[in-house]
């Protein structure tokens, strides 16, 4: 058998010497005095959250989030905010997929924004837990039909046999979420993530990047936070 010829590719390491990082075209670097910031880390998020939205971020709602499994082993994926608030930074997911399963297991994770249009990013990490089921029912009642029907199709991270079983499984979803919009996804997951540590990343041109972190600092009397600059 012949073997088909392979395409002309680029070469990776001369395609990336091209690129630039916060190419002012499309990137403001505003200035932050971390000495000015709050004492806790959610009244900054929410700031920056509303200037990232207001600068024309794509997608300022996606985050990564790290989990690791029963071995230790790291994985990684985007999910999306769902909301932040004192009772901490939340996502959904069903409960049997690999990241509900990993977090039953591991109930710690990470979470990491990345906001080019500014040069930000922020990074928390910290216990994670479960709502209960009535809120994250409403929560999914709360979003779009889409959102309803992708839920109902279920069986998150299972191998899938094909594209054709899932364009019916997916179809049939869809058309219960549209009859019905309040049908119950039982295996879905409201997670909140309660920050032990929180980073705030602001991008310098000249390399001198400020980096904000907050520890939760807890005894039997008081909950609270230190805040510290860290190198770039």
């Amino acid at each position: 058998m012949s073997q088909r010829p392979e395409p002309d590719l680029p070469d990776l390491h001369d395609l990336l010497r091209t690129l630039r990082v916060w190419s002012p075209e499309v990137t403001s670097l505003p200035a932050f005095a971390p000495e000015t910031a709050p004492a806790e880390p959610l009244p900054l998020f929410t700031t920056w959250f509303t200037e990232v939205v207001a600068a024309g971020q794509p997608e300022p709602h996606t985050m990564t989030l790290a989990t690791s499994d029963t071995d230790g082993l790291p994985d990684v994926r985007t999910v999306m905010l769902h909301g932040a608030d004192p009772d901490g930074w939340s996502f959904a997911s069903h409960s049997g997929s690999a990241k509900g399963r990993q977090l039953a297991a591991r109930p710690y994770a990470a979470l990491h924004f990345y906001w080019p249009a500014l040069g930000r990013q922020i990074r928390l990490r910290g216990p994670v837990e479960s709502a209960p089921s009535p809120e994250a029912q409403a929560d999914l009642h709360a979003r779009s039909t889409g959102a309803l029907a992708a839920a109902l199709t279920g069986r998150q991270s299972e191998v899938l046999g094909s594209l054709a079983e899932l364009e019916r499984t997916s179809r049939e979803a869809w058309e219960r979420a549209q009859r019905d919009p309040d049908t119950p996804a039982p295996t879905w997951t409201l997670y909140r993530l309660r920050p032990d540590e929180a980073e705030f990343f602001q991008g310098d041109a000249q390399r001198r990047h400020v980096r904000l972190k907050y520890r939760r600092t807890e005894s039997e009397s008081e909950s609270g936070w230190l805040r510290e600059l860290l190198w770039p």
